[in-house]
């Protein structure tokens, strides 16, 4: 069964500067600054990425930030964690909105 995502395709993500080199130039230079060590380390970087990836449901980044975070010396036990932070702060974002709702209820009589 062929599925949408292409793992083959992460490999290949620096052709995406076909359709417009310059602003391809300026998007891997910008994200490689990103990812260089700075206040916090690669390692650091790279789980932060790996707990954003799933929030934003990236299987492409998943992929690359598992790798990354592992080779940057994380172990399991840490990855999981950053990714039950993402999912906390997700499940939270949703869980705060029901104010909204709860708002509304409150003025249509409740």
């Amino acid at each position: 069964m062929s599925s949408y995502y292409k793992p083959e395709h992460l490999v290949h993500f620096p052709q995406i500067a076909r359709g417009n080199p310059g602003l391809a130039d300026k998007f891997f230079a910008y994200y490689g600054s990103v990812f260089a060590p700075g206040a916090l380390s690669v390692r650091e970087k790279a789980l932060i990425a790996l707990a954003v990836a799933h929030a934003v449901q990236c299987p492409y980044c998943i992929d690359a930030f598992t790798a990354t975070s592992l080779k940057e010396g994380a172990d399991l036990e840490q990855m999981t964690e950053a990714l039950h932070v993402a999912t906390a702060i997700r499940g939270g974002a949703s869980l705060v909105h029901g104010m909204q709702m709860l708002e509304q209820a409150t003025q249509k009589g409740m």
